[in-house]
Parts: C-alpha cells; structure tokens; sequence
C-alpha cells in the first residue's frame, strides 16, 4: 500500500505510470552508458531496455544528451533553489556559495564535475544545462515592479554566480582540488573545494559591490 504524504493528493494511475515509466528510462539509460559508454548505445536500445517505444522515449526527453545526468535533481538545480529560498538579508550570490559548499560537502559536487567532463555529449549538454539554469536565476531574482534597468541588473547577477558556478565544475578546479594536501584524502579535497568557492565568491562579490558604485 502506497502511503500519502498528509494533505498532498493521491498519485494517481496515469501519474504513476508516467512516473515509472520516466524512472525506467533514466535507469536503462545509465546502465547502458555505464556498461558501453555515451556513442556505443542507440536510443533505439534504451528504449528496448526501458521495455517501450523510441517515440514514447522522445515524449520524455528531447534528445539522447537530456538522459546523461539522470532523473534526479542536480548541483545547479540546489544553486537555483538556494537563490530562491534565500534568507532575508542574504545575498543571491552568497546563498549560491552555500549550495555549492553543502555539495562539496556531501561529494555530490565533485561527482558532478566527473560526470560533466565525462566526454563531448556531457560537455555539450552541460552548456545547455547552464544556459537553462542562468534563466531560471533570472527569473528568480526578479520582482514584479522590474522595469528594463531592474530586469538587466537581475541577468548580470545571474550571470555573476553562473560564473562561480561554471569555475567551480571546471578541468583546471578540479586539476587544482586534486593536488590539495593533507591528512584524509577525500575530506582534504572536500576542504580546499570550500575553501575555493569561498574565496571565489567572496572575490565575485567584491566586484558586484564595485560595479554598484
């Protein structure tokens, strides 16, 4: 028996299925990419692994590189919502840089910098990934009396901690976090990566404080 969270509705049949089936699409897809790697897998046999249909797979996703990160929620997707729900008070940027710290805590930013360096198709994807999420900062940032000036000003701040975030998932940040020293090798990177973002958005900010004057 399905339990229901208080005070949400019941998922229903077609919701469900809709559900399932979009699981066992990301599922089929990881496996495969796994086992054989990005080019050497057709749509065609993720497909056939999810048990439905190439036309039914593109009513899911748009184009083979949407199924390289996964299903679930990403690092830009924790930036986003930290910008969103930020304390009063806090800036955008600095709500950015504890998303991104919280990640490099819990190694889910260093696996998402491997995953985005892991080949064209996930290079690609990723700029697509970023331009999408520069967006969503946008918007994010707005108010509903934002005249032309407002809605300009809100895009270079997007623009700003897309930068801390595009440095951060980068080959030369990850080449440098590799050789940090120390007693613990994993916690070691963990603490130079926070230690980089902080003082990298802490150098951002300087500059949009300059940029105000």
């Amino acid at each position: 028996m399905t339990s229901v969270a208080h005070g949400a509705a019941p998922e229903g049949l077609r919701e469900r299925k809709k559900r399932l089936t979009r699981v066992a699409i990301f599922g089929a897809a990881r496996k495969l990419f796994d086992e054989r790697g990005f080019e050497d897998v057709t749509v065609a046999e993720i497909a056939d692994a999810a048990n439905i249909s190439v036309k039914t797979l593109f009513t899911y996703v748009r184009s083979k590189e949407e199924l390289i990160f996964g299903d679930g929620p990403t690092v830009l997707d924790a930036v986003a919502a930290a910008v969103r729900g930020r304390r009063l008070g806090e800036t955008p940027l600095v709500a950015a840089a504890k998303a991104l710290m919280a990640a490099a805590d819990d190694g889910h930013l260093e696996a998402f910098g491997l995953m985005a360096t892991s080949g064209p198709e996930a290079t690609s994807r990723l700029r697509a990934l970023w331009e999408d999420t520069e967006d969503t900062l946008t918007l994010a940032l707005a108010r509903p009396r934002d005249g032309a000036p407002e809605r300009a000003a809100r895009r270079f701040e997007a623009a700003q901690i897309m930068v801390l975030v595009r440095a951060v998932t980068s080959e030369e940040v990850r080449v440098l976090i590799a050789a940090a020293p120390g007693p613990g090798e994993q916690q070691a990177r963990r603490a130079a990566l926070r230690e980089w973002i902080r003082e990298a958005a802490g150098s951002l900010a300087r500059g949009l404080q300059a940029s105000r004057r």
